[in-house]
């Protein structure tokens, strides 16, 4: 368990721009360290976990990057300039 200091949680508050009371601190600190327990006895149960990560994972095919007829491509869009799609502008110049 963290044990947190008095100078700590003052620390804290004034970082934070908090204005606790002498009265408060007590409780501060009591809170303060029953957040760090909790935090990590979730850290150590995550640890434990061993699930596989799905991020940017295509389950649905594999990711393959094929030619194509860029010129055909281009000739269908509305507007183009040489090899380039033209797009409305979404930044204004200042």
């Amino acid at each position: 368990m963290a044990i947190i200091s008095k100078e700590e949680v003052l620390k804290i508050a004034r970082i934070s721009a908090i204005e606790i009371r002498e009265d408060e601190v007590e409780k501060l600190t009591k809170q303060l360290e029953d957040v760090l327990a909790y935090a990590a006895r979730v850290a150590e149960i995550a640890a434990d976990l061993q699930e596989p990560s799905t991020k940017n994972i295509n389950v649905f095919r594999e990711d393959v990057a094929r030619d194509a007829d860029t010129q055909a491509i281009l000739e269908r869009a509305p507007e183009r300039e040489d090899d380039f799609f033209v797009v409305p502008s979404i930044i204004e110049d200042k």
